[in-house]
């Protein structure tokens, strides 16, 4: 039986399939549809796709990007404030609580002027902003980072994914106006997109190490290098 604990963890893999991963597809495949008709355009070729492909693929990476921002932060929450209520975290170390309760506003806060932002300086302020919050909680006491594999690491994977989705948007105005740019940004999506399937792979993989709440203190008696309890 799942109790609130359980629930609360499930949360995260459950917006990532219902919300990110169909944002994805739908943002890959406007891409490749408006790769399409800017060869035939170029080529004064005909072609059936509506120009407004360009701008719906904006407005879905917009959605995107801001969707797996915020499932990182959602991500996160469970285990640095299940650290902070475990070791009692208030009363011992009451800077450590208000330090992550203001670092998850201020990064909220940098995203919504992020897409707010139109100066190239202001973006790249606030794009800056975003992932050092993204990465100063990611620090956080608690968060499982799997260190010893950063390789295959659910973090670091997904923060890098993070990484660029923010690049994405802070540099869209950019995409417009050069080639060079369109570009990148087609190069640097296509490794996002490898690493959302990645997420997919090792996220599986950590929900099945992870011990239902009520087991936790059973399991976690074992010792996992000899494979023994």
């Amino acid at each position: 039986m799942l109790d609130a604990p359980d629930l609360l963890r499930l949360l995260h893999p459950f917006l990532a399939v219902t919300v990110v991963m169909p944002l994805i597809g739908v943002a890959v495949y406007f891409a490749v549809q408006t790769r399409q008709r800017r060869l035939a355009v170029v080529n004064k070729a005909k072609t059936n796709i509506a120009p407004i492909v360009g701008k719906e693929h904006v407005r879905v990476g917009q959605w995107l990007a801001g969707a797996v921002v915020g499932l990182v932060l959602l991500g996160l929450a469970h285990p640095i404030f299940k650290t902070i209520a475990r070791e009692n975290a208030w009363a011992s170390d009451p800077f450590r609580v208000i330090f992550v309760v203001a670092m998850y506003l201020l990064t909220l806060a940098a995203l919504v002027l992020l897409y707010r932002s139109s100066a190239r300086h202001w973006r790249a302020i606030f794009a800056t902003l975003t992932g050092m919050g993204l990465w100063l909680l990611g620090m956080q006491p608690g968060v499982f980072r799997r260190g010893y594999e950063w390789q295959v690491s659910h973090f670091y994977l997904g923060m890098a994914a993070a990484m660029l989705m923010i690049f994405a948007l802070a540099t869209l105005p950019e995409i417009y106006k050069s080639k060079r740019w369109r570009l990148t940004h087609a190069a640097l999506n296509t490794v996002a997109v490898l690493l959302f399937i990645s997420q997919g792979i090792t996220g599986t993989r950590d929900l099945l190490e992870i011990p239902l709440h009520w087991q936790e203190p059973f399991i976690y008696q074992c010792d996992f290098q000899n494979k023994s309890c």
